[in-house]
C-alpha cells in the first residue's frame, strides 16, 4: 500500500506527485496514455513561468523526471474506478487494484475535436484550441475561430488583438455565448462571422493553409493562416462519480482546497470545477490538492 495515488501525469498530477513525495508520503502515479497530457500538442509554450520558451514535450519530461528523482512510481495503467474503504481506498484500474490511503484524480479535460481528416497532423501546427497559449505565434495573420459558445467568442475577441483577421465559422444560426461579447465582437472591424456553416475538411498538404466548409448546403474554401477550434471542453470523470459529485457537464466539483465529498479523494487540475484552465493553474492545483492529502493522511 503506498500513501498517495495520483490518476493521471498531466502538470496538475505531476506536481501533486512531487508534493506529495517530498512530504515524505509514498506517491503512485497512474497514467493511461501519455505523460505531460495536453502540453503535448503545444510545441512552444511562452507563458509558463521562468521559461521564456519550452515545448510542451520538453516540460513534460522534466515534470516525469522531476517525480521520479524524488522517488514516485509511475505506471501506465487506465484507472476505471475508486472504492472507499475508509481510511483506505482501492483504485481499480484496466491491470488490477492498487491500496492506498488518499486519491487524488487529476485526469485532465480535452479539448473537442472536429473528427477530421488531418486535424491531429496540423496540432500545433496551424491548428489550436487556446488563442492564450497559441495567439501570439499568428500575429498579423488572418485566422478562424471554429464555435459560437463563450469559449469561442472570447478567443476569437483575444485573437483580435493579435491577428489582421479572424473569422468566425458557426454552425448554427446564431452565436449561443453571451450577448455582451457579441457586441464587443461586432464592433471589431478585423472580425466576420459566417453562420449555419459546418467545416467539413482541413485544407493544406504539408502546411496548414484553411478549411473547407459547408453553408447551407454550398461548398467554400476559407483561406487562413491557422484555426482555433473552441467547441468545448470534455472531462473524463464517469469512472468517479461514486466517490465525487459531478456537475452537469462532468467536472468534479469542488472547492479551493480540492476536496470532493469524500474524505481522502481529492482533485486538481482542469478536470476539477473552475474558471481558468492554464498550465499554471493546474500546477497550483497540484501542490494545494497534495498538501490537503497529506494534511488528510496526517490525521488518521
Amino acid at each position: 500500500m503506498v500513501d498517495i495515488i495520483v490518476i493521471g501525469a498531466g502538470p496538475a498530477g505531476l506536481t501533486a506527485a512531487l508534493y506529495g513525495a517530498r512530504a515524505n508520503k509514498t506517491v503512485k502515479v497512474l497514467e493511461k496514455a501519455t505523460f505531460g497530457g495536453q502540453i503535448n500538442f503545444s510545441p512552444k509554450i511562452e507563458n509558463y513561468p521562468g521559461s521564456l520558451e519550452i515545448s510542451g514535450t520538453e516540460l513534460a519530461d522534466k515534470l516525469v523526471d522531476q517525480a521520479l528523482a524524488q522517488g514516485v512510481e509511475i505506471e501506465l495503467e487506465e484507472a476505471i474506478g475508486i472504492e472507499d474503504n475508509g481510511d483506505t481506498k482501492t483504485v481499480i484500474t484496466d491491470c488490477g487494484k492498487h491500496e492506498c490511503r488518499a486519491v487524488i484524480i487529476a485526469t485532465g479535460a480535452h479539448h473537442r475535436r472536429l473528427g477530421l481528416e488531418g486535424e491531429e497532423k496540423f496540432e500545433g501546427q496551424g491548428i489550436s484550441f487556446c488563442a492564450v497559449c497559441d495567439g501570439a505565434f499568428f500575429e498579423g495573420q488572418h485566422v478562424i475561430v471554429v464555435g459560437g459558445g463563450n469559449s469561442a467568442l472570447q478567443e476569437a475577441i483575444l485573437l483580435s488583438e493579435l491577428c489582421s483577421k479572424v473569422t468566425i465559422v458557426q454552425n448554427l444560426p446564431t452565436f449561443t455565448g453571451e450577448e455582451k461579447l457579441v457586441k464587443i465582437l461586432e464592433k471589431k472591424p478585423n472580425v466576420s462571422s459566417i453562420f449555419s456553416t459546418f467545416v467539413k475538411g482541413i485544407v493544406g498538404d504539408d502546411k496548414f493553409k484553411g478549411a473547407l466548409v459547408d453553408t447551407n448546403g454550398t461548398e467554400s474554401v476559407i483561406e487562413a493562416d491557422g484555426m482555433f477550434i473552441a467547441i468545448g471542453l470534455a472531462p473524463e470523470n464517469s469512472a468517479f462519480e461514486g466517490v465525487a459529485d459531478l456537475d452537469k457537464i462532468g467536472y468534479v466539483i469542488s472547492d479551493e482546497a480540492c476536496t470532493t465529498k469524500t474524505a481522502g479523494v481529492f482533485v486538481a487540475g482542469d478536470c476539477r470545477t473552475k474558471t481558468i484552465r492554464q498550465i499554471a493553474t493546474a500546477i497550483a492545483d497540484g501542490a494545494v490538492s497534495a498538501l490537503s492529502a497529506v494534511r488528510y493522511i496526517d490525521s488518521l
